[in-house]
């Protein structure tokens, strides 16, 4: 007979896991250390599951799902809302950490997500750098904000903060620039992306670290994990407009910013901006076809390793 297929699920938080597996409905905790997720991955290796469902919680899963992947077992991390979502529509309202395991396990019972290549440390630390980099942008923008405003008191505590941020975001990008270049493929498509009219350091590095899927998936795939492809709100004889909505937010956001300047810089994205606008299209809905079409470009040199020449068919792949 055919051994009934079961499903993990984990709830992660600092100091331990909560394990609930599916159709037993079992449960059990332990710690979130080396110890505990030792006797985790031998528990694991006896129930042999299909998949072991975690939610990403911001770093507090990284242990256990490297471990669970360096021992071959089929761990995915899953979007939190898609758990909430799930939570929702079969009417588990109540929250512990217990509970949410045990919806974690029947989501990957019912849904049966697809297990992903872990990431390797260098993405990670890649990642790390990156998003290190946007905080300290951002509390230098605010600070530079704040130093229009203020009064001789507290003026040179914004300066010398100002000055103390931008010497640590010249470090963060001196880091990048290191990590960048001891990685021969990152090497590779750094100087293939910056190579594009519109593309600086920012958009390159947030690529390769944020989406390193471009150059393996198609064009509308791609469009959709960054969240630039329009969805359809239709039903009955309503034909709603249509919109963009999900994806990854942080890519999204460098990306819109890179289209401002490649609608200006690059000659293929300024003839489709202005092309657009002449038949009518609004300048947000107009500059969000160039977020596409750019990405779609972006896509396609990455995955045949074609450099700028001005021109790139994007209509295959």
């Amino acid at each position: 007979m055919t051994a009934t297929p079961r499903f993990v699920g984990i709830d992660v938080s600092k100091f331990r896991l909560d394990v609930a597996t599916r159709p037993e409905s079992d449960r059990f905790t332990i710690g979130n250390d080396e110890v505990g997720v030792r006797a985790l991955i031998r528990q694991m290796n006896d129930l042999q599951p299909l998949a072991i469902v975690l939610e990403a919680t911001g770093g507090l899963e990284m242990l256990v799902v490297s471990q669970l992947a360096a021992a071959g077992l089929p761990v995915v991390v899953a979007n939190p809302r898609q758990i909430r979502d799930f939570a929702r529509a079969t009417g588990q309202l109540a929250k512990t950490d217990a509970l949410d395991a045990e919806v974690i396990a029947r989501f990957a019972e019912a849904v049966r997500p697809g297990t992903r290549p872990v990431k390797d440390k260098a993405l990670r630390d890649l990642e790390s750098l990156v998003t290190r980099r946007t905080q300290l942008s951002g509390m230098l923008t605010a600070e530079r904000n704040r130093r229009t405003m203020a009064s001789d008191v507290v003026a040179c505590s914004l300066d010398a903060n100002v000055q103390w941020l931008k010497r640590n975001l010249r470090d963060i990008d001196q880091a990048i620039a290191k990590l960048i270049r001891s990685t021969p493929l990152w090497r590779a498509q750094d100087a293939l992306l910056q190579g594009v009219p519109g593309v600086g350091p920012v958009l390159s590095v947030t690529l390769l670290a944020g989406l390193p899927e471009l150059g393996r998936l198609n064009r509308k795939q791609i469009a959709a994990l960054v969240g630039v492809a329009p969805l359809n709100r239709d039903s009955g004889l309503f034909r709603g407009v249509r919109c963009v909505w999900g994806g990854r937010a942080h890519v999204r956001s460098v990306l819109y910013m890179a289209t401002l300047a490649g609608v200006r810089f690059n000659p293929v994205l300024r003839t489709f901006y202005q092309r657009l606008r002449a038949s009518g299209k609004k300048p947000k809905v107009a500059l969000t076809a160039c977020m596409r079409k750019f990405l779609t470009i972006l896509n396609a040199m990455v995955c045949s390793g074609t450099p700028w020449h001005g021109q790139i068919g994007v209509g295959a792949s």
